[in-house]
């Protein structure tokens, strides 16, 4: 993709201008950016998909200013009927079961792998919404059929009603307004709070960006760490474990001893500095698969003489020294490394490249269609040149 040619996606923006101008700062509303998206992705699929025990939904209920809510799975039967008026479906993680949901996640690919969250689908009756709230994440809102009124506007302060089983903000005040139709879109960065409500049957598609708090990745990061040092662990030698040796005679037993706590924190300082380690855990927990999601697997002891394409539930991320699939790393130099790039960066490698890889790495690729995480596709395909 050319960065710097203008898309109908982001209104005449290049992705170039729309990362400059409005990513993490400001709101875009594109009409007509993305016609006859999602077809097949319409009331009957998405109440199949909320019947699933593997799929997350919820049902959200409004009458007057009693809201309910109901997690997932949810059958056919359990839904209002469809003249019902205030309620929604949302069913999370539509791109891990819908090739169309998945192939509208490559529209955005501008934006890095390792901050995709999932594509969401909201079927709402007419009146129907989730009430005022501000989302932690960069969010891009696509109407796919039927017609939804946005009002949105900063939230600064984000007060929420104690009164609902949502998370509603109680002071909301819009500064915008916009009705949109199926095509039109609305990418809101984290913090502008906003309100949607179908005009009559609609369906909004969201398609999330994750921004993890500091302290969420910091907790697991450091959970992998801890696992990783675990199992790495190696009998002691002289000097790793704790010597106190000319010691005082305790005189306040169940004292901590400051020695001691001055060789626990450098001990985790050690940790932590091991920068290759740490950025292994990291590539490690953004690759992590959603939770509940799971592979079929196949019997495959030789890769086939045919492009190899990731499954769309795999998440592939790579940095300068590692590879990393479904929350595992993988070590990876050389011409190898350059294929498994490719892999990652276009979801797909070429029969002739995969002929061209080392025996290592097409034994790894044979263990990955055999775990489910990529599947062989007939033919070629035509690779783009760079």
């Amino acid at each position: 993709m050319d960065p710097h040619r203008p898309m109908a996606l982001l209104g005449g923006l290049s992705a170039v201008e729309f990362m400059r101008r409005h990513w993490q700062k400001k709101p875009l509303l594109v009409r007509a950016a993305c016609p006859d998206a999602l077809p097949d992705v319409d009331r009957s699929r998405l109440f199949a998909l909320a019947a699933r025990d593997d799929v997350e939904s919820r049902l959200v209920q409004r009458a007057a200013a009693r809201w309910s809510v109901r997690p997932g799975p949810i059958a056919r039967r359990a839904l209002p009927t469809l003249a019902t008026r205030a309620w929604t479906l949302l069913v999370q993680g539509v791109d891990l079961h819908d090739e169309q949901a998945h192939r509208l996640l490559r529209c955005f690919r501008f934006i890095p792998d390792a901050r995709l969250d999932d594509v969401m689908c909201s079927y709402a009756s007419d009146g129907g919404g989730v009430g005022p709230h501000v989302d932690s994440y960069d969010v891009f809102l696509l109407q796919t059929r039927g017609r939804r009124r946005w009002q949105i506007g900063r939230a600064a302060k984000a007060r929420l009603h104690d009164d609902v089983p949502l998370k509603m903000l109680a002071d909301f005040v819009p500064s915008e307004e916009w009705i949109l139709e199926p095509g039109d879109m609305l990418y809101l960065p984290p913090g502008w709070g906003h309100d949607g409500v179908a005009l009559d049957e609609c369906i909004t598609a969201s398609i999330g960006f994750r921004a993890p708090s500091s302290r969420e990745l910091a907790i697991d990061v450091a959970q992998r760490l801890a696992e990783a040092a675990r199992d790495d662990a190696e009998p002691s030698v002289d000097g790793s474990r704790y010597r106190d040796v000319g010691a005082p005679v305790a005189d306040r037993p169940a004292r901590i001893p400051e020695s001691l706590q001055r060789f626990a924190t450098a001990a985790l300082e050690r940790l932590l500095a091991d920068r290759i380690a740490t950025s292994r855990a990291l590539g490690e927990v953004l690759s992590e698969p959603k939770p509940g999601t799971w592979f079929e697997r196949a019997e495959v002891s030789v890769v086939p003489a045919s492009t190899i394409a990731l499954d769309r539930r795999t998440r592939m991320l790579y940095d300068e020294r590692f590879v990393f699939v479904n929350g595992e790393a993988y070590r990876a130099g050389g011409r190898d490394a350059t294929l498994m790039r490719q892999l990652a960066d276009r979801r797909r490698l070429a029969a002739r490249s995969v002929a061209s890889a080392s025996v290592a790495a097409r034994d790894l690729l044979a263990e990955w269609l055999s775990a489910g995480w990529c599947v062989a596709e007939p033919g070629d395909f035509e690779e783009e040149t760079t």
